[in-house]
């Protein structure tokens, strides 16, 4: 296949593995002045909001369609999630191994596929199904998009990218269920999974036309599974990667679990329409958004990324003890605006927790940025997966269940911060090496 696209991807040098960094500078110069590149890795990480959000307004309409349990179609939120984990871990080395551009072109159109067979699925079971298609196939999209990243950019010019990516990719969040909830105004349920066909073929031809190769054949993995494996596990076996992992993992699960939740706890329980819903969770996508500007803008450079993320967890703690206490019932009585304000505070505070997680993870691989990113992904999607289920436990008049599994992910993604990165005794070796 050739290797099409403009001047982002590297000429390729055979010879050395590891380039002087006269000849990488320039490379990494000349690869950073495509703005349409970035708008293409931006959208490639807004797959899985694009894929879970814009169905979001929909799932009480396709639990009545498909005569199917609440708990049983929040499944095909999980199905999908569980698929962009188990591809990741499969397409991150592949990306190692051939480079970044044949996987993504193949995932890609495997993606628009399976969307396209969800717009007609008859039941609930063939929806979950071809959802976990979907997640196997979007993957390569987000866990290509990270390794692209690290390709490109070191240290805190990596984590700033990341921040600037979150401000195209935060934008699906506010886009995607205001879009589903106008959707739902013409068309039902399956209209959503007709739209996301379309989104995901534009995607697709500009991948083709507008991203080059960025990994030379030089700095290829040439081995095979039993090669991967062993990078996987020396990855694994850095106490402060694998710390990074888990801390990013278990917020992303308190993020997921409110994107699992918040369509019954605001439309079932306080009564929102679609549309009011679709306001509210583009509001806290806002709030996302601006955080991490600020984080990559202003934070980073001038205050230590450990610092940054530990007061984004904490931020993220204390919400999670304040939803805990109003669904309970702890203040009596609470509308809609003060569980949607903690709501706000929270997603906020993922502007600078999830961007850092993944800046400070990668900064110790360059030498396997696939399979970080692969690991990474994978433990954010498992965590989420198992997360999203047990917040429909109680059924869908209470919203308990959701703050219960924010707190106790919250608290574990601290404790692995803290236990494991101990941010306290600063940075030591690439991990895996």
């Amino acid at each position: 296949m050739s290797e099409r696209g403009p001047a982002t991807a590297p000429s390729h040098d055979s010879s050395p593995e590891s380039p002087s960094a006269s000849t990488t500078a320039p490379l990494k110069a000349a690869r950073r002045t495509s703005l349409l590149v970035t708008f293409i890795l931006g959208g490639l990480t807004a797959l899985p909001p694009l894929s879970m959000d814009m169905y979001l307004p929909a799932l009480p309409q396709v639990t009545d369609a498909l005569k199917s349990p609440a708990a049983t179609i929040q499944l095909t939120l999980t199905a999908c999630l569980a698929g962009m984990a188990l591809g990741q871990l499969v397409i991150g080395p592949m990306s190692d191994r051939w480079g970044r551009r044949r996987p993504l072109l193949a995932g890609m159109a495997v993606y628009v596929l399976a969307t396209a067979i969800c717009a007609l699925a008859p039941t609930a079971e063939l929806l979950i199904s071809f959802r976990l298609l979907q997640g196997l196939a979007g993957a390569a999209g987000v866990v290509i998009a990270r390794a692209v990243v690290r390709d490109l950019y070191d240290g805190e010019e990596m984590a700033r990218f990341f921040s600037t990516l979150m401000l195209i990719s935060g934008a699906a969040p506010i886009v995607a269920p205001l879009i589903g909830g106008q959707v739902l105004r013409f068309a039902d349920w399956r209209g959503v999974f007709v739209v996301l066909t379309g989104v995901g073929t534009v995607l697709t031809l500009m991948v083709w036309r507008g991203l080059g190769e960025t990994l030379p054949p030089g700095r290829r993995h040439t081995g095979g599974v039993g090669s991967a494996l062993r990078t996987m596990r020396g990855l694994l076996g850095d106490r402060v990667f694998t710390g990074y992992t888990l801390t990013g993992g278990f917020a992303f699960a308190v993020l997921f679990s409110y994107i699992s939740a918040s369509p019954f706890v605001v439309q079932e329980i306080y009564g929102a329409s679609p549309q009011t819903f679709s306001l509210l969770f583009g509001l806290n996508s806002v709030g996302l958004i601006l955080v991490g500007q600020i984080n990559g803008k202003l934070l980073v450079g001038r205050v230590r990324l450990d610092k940054v993320l530990a007061v984004g967890l904490a931020v993220v703690l204390a919400s999670a003890v304040s939803l805990l206490l109003m669904t309970t019932g702890v203040f009596g009585e609470v509308g809609l605006i003060p569980v949607a304000t903690a709501l706000f505070v929270l997603m906020s505070a993922m502007g600078v927790v999830l961007p850092n997680t993944n800046a400070q993870a990668l900064m110790r691989t360059p030498h396997a940025a696939g399979s970080a990113s692969a690991l990474l992904g994978t433990s954010s999607f498992l965590i989420g997966a198992i997360a999203s289920p047990l917040v429909g436990i109680a059924g869908e008049d209470t919203a308990v269940p959701m703050a219960v599994v924010q707190l106790v992910c919250a608290v574990l993604s601290t404790s692995c911060f803290l236990a494991l990165c101990r941010p306290w005794q600063g940075a030591s070796r690439p991990a895996g090496l």
